[in-house]
């Protein structure tokens, strides 16, 4: 899995924290971004605390991934207020690259499997000499290797990081959140500074899973 963060709004967290201010000011938004850099975050902390996070929507953050299966994308455009440009089956020639969950990888099933996608492979190529790409690729498993490019807002994204950095998340999404998270904690550090799953933000577990290791001994009713 690779994952990289190719764009981002300048200053997200001044420009954040500046449309707070903006609410509650007389002042324009010019005269308000040359406060001082502490006084800025300091709003941005208190109104986040609040949970008025729809001033961090004015930050926006692309990634670049690739090296994740269709399994996961399938998964990640579920998450609404986003864009996404994913990688065609039809125009992009597939070569035989795929994920292996590593509970399969560390099983009894991982000869079988791996010999089951070489198999499925080329009955693809076979498939493709005679009919149309597009109906071919029908083959293919969920474990096709993929890329995407994905474009969100802060807000979006805290939501995301609630979700998928959660232990009940899916493997490979959960991992992909946390690529994420580190990526824009080093540019917003004050958005997502309290950023990830409610077990370790909120100390609650929406879900009350008590046998999961990260369950808060401390929980907030």
């Amino acid at each position: 899995m690779k994952v990289e963060l190719i764009a981002h709004s300048p200053d997200p967290d001044i420009i954040a924290a500046v449309a707070a201010m903006l609410t509650h000011s007389k002042s324009d938004f010019k005269k308000l971004k040359e406060e001082n850099e502490e006084t800025l975050k300091k709003v941005l902390r208190k109104v986040i605390d609040m949970g008025h996070t729809s001033v961090v929507e004015h930050a926006y953050f692309t990634f670049a991934i690739s090296g994740v299966s269709r399994a996961l994308t399938h998964q990640l455009v579920r998450h609404r207020i986003a864009s996404y440009s994913q990688q065609s089956q039809r125009y992009v020639e597939m070569d035989m690259e795929y994920i292996t969950p590593p509970s399969i990888e560390k099983s009894k099933f991982k000869e079988k499997y791996h010999e089951m996608m070489k198999k499925i492979w080329e009955f693809y190529n076979e498939m493709k000499k005679e009919l149309p790409v597009e109906d071919a690729r029908y083959i293919l498993p969920n474990a096709t290797c993929s890329k995407i490019v994905v474009s969100m807002n802060a807000r979006s994204l805290l939501n995301f990081f609630e979700l998928r950095c959660c232990l009940h998340a899916q493997w490979e999404i959960r991992k992909l959140a946390w690529k994420m998270l580190k990526l824009v904690r080093q540019v917003a550090p004050v958005i997502f500074e309290k950023a990830g799953p409610p077990c370790k933000t909120k100390h609650i577990c929406p879900m009350d899973k008590k046998d999961c290791r990260w369950y808060p001994k401390n929980k907030i009713r």
